[in-house]
């Protein structure tokens, strides 16, 4: 029995496509057609339903699916308590995180953790969607959530404020104390529908006043520095350019916590706890990180 038939097998079934599957498992997809072609045939029974729509489990498939998920769960659990007696402060961290998060606290501090533990390599995953710590897709995830998942070992480690800024050229311009519709605005399109900023854009901005939208937040400040328009941005990585003026106290209704998350059976292991840690201690020193901020709304400048 090759374990790895199987992997491939439920990579298919939760993704629904030999595609997706291969995007998962970060192989070529004629690999994913191969694998899942011999396990049939060496199985003598066809697992998948090949429609225009994806791969269905057959009857067979579904069967197999049931046993191969209680065999891989059972693996994990043996992998999780085996990688808790990890005493070496060595080896491989992988980490997701956002892509903001990212810029406005990881990466001002990646030299210094490299500093302190060289023999600890970082891997980052940058997206906005929770990888699986259960099934150790990742080790350790750094996210902006009110609702943190129950099933893992947390701690809130700050918050992301939001406010309104324009670059100081363009309120130059137009002026830094105007009503919302008269400056042009940046916001997000309908795949970000869901965050607080999308319905507060649709209550406060007339529609003909939003030039553009879009679902980067990393692009939407560098739309502001450009002079494109106002939005609103996060504090933690619009407080520090000197070319953005804020122009509101940060809204409590966009507050949302950071958290710093992992599997309950990694928080022993050296390397993660190292990590963790050290992530912790440097949120907890960041004034823009704990609610501060760095300089006064442009009306109270010199």
């Amino acid at each position: 029995m090759d374990w790895d038939d199987y992997r491939y097998f439920l990579a298919v079934e939760r993704a629904g496509s030999v595609l997706g599957a291969a995007r998962r498992l970060g192989v070529n997809h004629t690999t994913v057609l191969r694998r899942i072609a011999g396990l049939e045939k060496r199985l003598g029974v066809r697992l998948f339903e090949r429609l225009r729509t994806g791969y269905t489990p057959t009857a067979a498939g579904e069967e197999l699916r049931e046993v191969a998920q209680r065999v891989e769960h059972a693996l994990l659990s043996a992998e999780h308590r085996l990688a808790g007696q990890d005493l070496q402060l060595s080896g491989i961290v992988r980490v997701t995180t956002t892509d903001t998060l990212f810029r406005g606290l990881l990466l001002p501090r990646l030299p210094e953790f490299r500093r302190l533990h060289p023999r600890i390599q970082l891997q980052v995953i940058g997206t906005n969607q929770l990888a699986n710590l259960t099934r150790r897709e990742v080790d350790v995830a750094i996210r902006a959530t009110n609702r943190p998942p129950d099933n893992m070992l947390g701690r809130k480690i700050g918050v992301a404020r939001w406010a309104v800024y324009g670059a100081r050229a363009y309120l130059d311009q137009r002026g830094d104390d105007l009503s919302f519709d008269q400056y042009d605005w940046i916001g997000l399109d309908e795949t970000l529908a869901h965050l607080p900023e999308y319905p507060w854009l649709e209550r406060h901005v007339p529609p003909e006043r939003i030039v553009l939208r879009l679902n980067n937040l990393l692009h939407k400040i560098d739309l502001v520095k450009h002079g494109h328009g106002v939005a609103l941005l996060l504090c933690f990585l619009a407080e520090p350019e000197p070319g953005l003026l804020r122009l509101t106290e940060p809204n409590p209704l966009f507050d949302t916590d950071i958290w710093l998350l992992s599997h309950p059976d990694l928080r022993q292991v050296a390397r993660i706890r190292a990590f963790t840690e050290f992530i912790a201690r440097c949120a907890a020193a960041d004034p823009l990180l704990q609610g501060g901020l760095l300089k006064p709304r442009s009306r109270e400048r010199d």
